[in-house]
Formats: structure tokens, sequence, C-alpha cells
């Protein structure tokens, strides 16, 4: 177990709240549209975004950067303003606790065809729409449904 996640735990057992960082893989499509990329957590093989541990040494952007191209196979640009924060019930060996986790865009430039965790997730590209409707966290689900890029990309890309 990393030392992040020792860390966190440790705070969840005296009840605070514990952080994690994740990242929304995202492309543009045709007439400016975009398409998320979600991908299967490794037990319960739901949809979610990549997403862990805060890294010691590197910035939220850095190690949700870190997470995609472990979990889902991609390399990017991750965006520097986070798009959002939700929160979760995670499971640990003998309790619930609730996780704050701040979302960052990733725009996708490559997509590696073997990549760390390829044996034990899958991974999909969906319109926001879709990808929020097979999201079981609620406040996930929002933000991917209603997800805005920052107002120059949008300009840049029609």
């Amino acid at each position: 177990m990393a030392a992040t996640k020792k860390k966190a735990v440790r705070k969840a057992k005296k009840g605070e709240r514990i952080r994690q960082v994740a990242a929304v893989p995202f492309r543009l499509i045709a007439r400016g549209d975009i398409e998320v990329m979600l991908v299967t957590s490794r037990t319960t093989r739901r949809f979610i975004v990549p997403k862990g541990w805060p890294m010691k040494g590197k910035s939220g952007r850095k190690a949700a950067t870190i997470e995609a191209q472990e979990e889902a196979g991609v390399l990017g640009k991750t965006l520097k303003q986070p798009a959002g924060t939700y929160s979760y019930w995670k499971r640990l060996a003998n309790r619930f606790v609730r996780v704050d986790v701040i979302v960052y865009l990733l725009e996708v430039t490559e997509e590696l065809a073997d990549w760390q965790e390829a044996k034990r997730r899958q991974r999909a590209w969906l319109a926001p729409a879709d990808a929020a409707m097979l999201i079981d966290e609620p406040d996930l689900s929002t933000l991917v449904k209603t997800l805005k890029l920052p107002q120059p990309m949008q300009v840049d890309q029609a």
C-alpha cells in the first residue's frame, strides 16, 4: 500500500475527509462535439474515471495525469484548472469513508495499445450524456453530463 494511501486511511479512521484526484480524458470529434473516456474499476467493473491518491511531491494535476496513463492508457495535456469536484463513499477493509475528489480534464493526444492496467480494465469513448448514465456516483455523473471545456479551447477547435 502506498504511503499516501496509508496516510489517507489513518485520516479516515479519525473521521477526517480524505482526498483523491481524477482525470476525465476527453477528445474533440466532428462538429466540435466532445467525447469522454471511462474505464472499468478493477473489482466491481463499474464505469468510473481514472482516479487515485495524491502523490508525494506531485501536484494534483500531475497525479491525475499519471492515473490516466496507468488506468486508461492515455497520454495528453491536463488542463490547469480543475473541472470540478465530487464526493463518494469508498469501501475500505472494514468501513466506508467519504472521499472528496478533485477532477481535471485531460485532452488525449495518444491512446496506448498496451498500458499498466490493460489486463484489468476496459475503456470506452462516449458522449458525456451517455457516460453520465453509466456512472453510479451521482455527483460524478452530473459533472460529466454538464462538462464544459474552457472557452478558448472551444473557440480554437470550431
